[in-house]
């Protein structure tokens, strides 16, 4: 068997390195060969009406892009994708995963999803404050449905800032959520593998209401006890997740859902924990493939 892991076309960083180096690098030791590159090279194409695939010698594809539309491709050419397509697109935008995860038994905050503007001269009606304002009161958070690391996440806290904030936000997917007091500056971020809850860590940031380790935040390990062990482990099999990242808040009545991230990088669990995450993620990945195989 023989392995791609596929990064974005546009975006590297240490970490993006790091994350596909380390796989490659424990797929290497369990007999996988991959090799890591960049998704710049269009692995699929339509012509003559037929999907025709680009990657034909690769045998299953580590997917750390979010670009949905490769991997509906790739997927549909016949290729195994950890994580699936579903399951990307899923996480990929925060209101879908919200509206994906509704009535299955998953706490998590009140949540309103954006109304979405085509002009950018059109006016926010106060009927709209009202509402929001009235469901979520404030503070109340607002956040892109596209975005990571902390990114494009703001905390409104008056009238003022609230209509400023539509305004902005109007022409961009987003959403508005219930602000979760008991969990400022502080949440888990836990990694599941497989449907198994294999690692977690308390984020913690004196400085900002968001807990992100690149906003600043610091990491430390945590028990991962039965409630929250159940709601992770739930999440990641009804959006049928390979591997992702759980982050989880501390709500008054126990753990509510914050975000799912089909990508998360792992190099920071891995100091905090001690964990091999990416040993975990590719005796998961082998596993699969052998299963497939037989």
């Amino acid at each position: 068997m023989k392995g791609l892991i596929l990064n974005n076309a546009y975006y590297e960083t240490p970490s993006t390195r790091y994350q596909g180096d380390r796989l490659a690098a424990e797929l290497k030791k369990l007999g996988v060969l991959t090799d890591i590159k960049k998704n710049d090279f269009f692995g699929a194409k339509i012509e003559d009406g037929k999907l025709k695939n680009a990657v034909c010698e690769y045998d299953f594809c580590i997917y750390l892009d979010k670009d949905k539309y490769v991997s509906y491709a790739l997927e549909k050419c016949g290729l195994r994708l950890f994580n699936s397509h579903f399951a990307i697109q899923a996480c990929d935008d925060k209101a879908t995963t919200f509206l994906y995860l509704a009535n299955c038994g998953i706490p998590m905050p009140k949540t309103l999803p954006g109304l979405l503007c085509y002009d950018p001269t059109a006016n926010v009606s106060a009927d709209t404050f009202d509402v929001l304002e009235r469901e979520l009161g404030y503070p109340m958070v607002a956040k892109h449905c596209f975005g990571s690391l902390g990114k494009f996440v703001y905390k409104i806290d008056d009238r003022a800032q609230l209509k400023k904030m539509c305004e902005e936000l109007k022409c961009t997917p987003h959403l508005f959520q219930k602000y979760i007091a008991e969990s400022a500056g502080r949440d888990i971020r836990v990694i599941v593998i497989g449907g198994k809850a294999v690692a977690a860590m308390r984020r913690q940031s004196d400085s900002d209401f968001r807990s992100n380790i690149e906003l600043g935040g610091t990491g430390t390990p945590v028990e991962i006890d039965g409630e929250l062990k159940a709601l992770c482990e739930k999440v990641a099999t009804l959006l049928q997740l390979d591997y992702c990242g759980i982050d989880v808040l501390y709500g008054k009545d126990g753990y509510l859902l914050c975000e799912v991230n089909s990508n998360a990088f792992f190099g920071g669990i891995e100091r905090v924990t001690g964990i091999n995450i990416a040993k975990l993620y590719a005796e998961h990945i082998a596993e699969c493939l052998r299963r497939q195989i037989s």
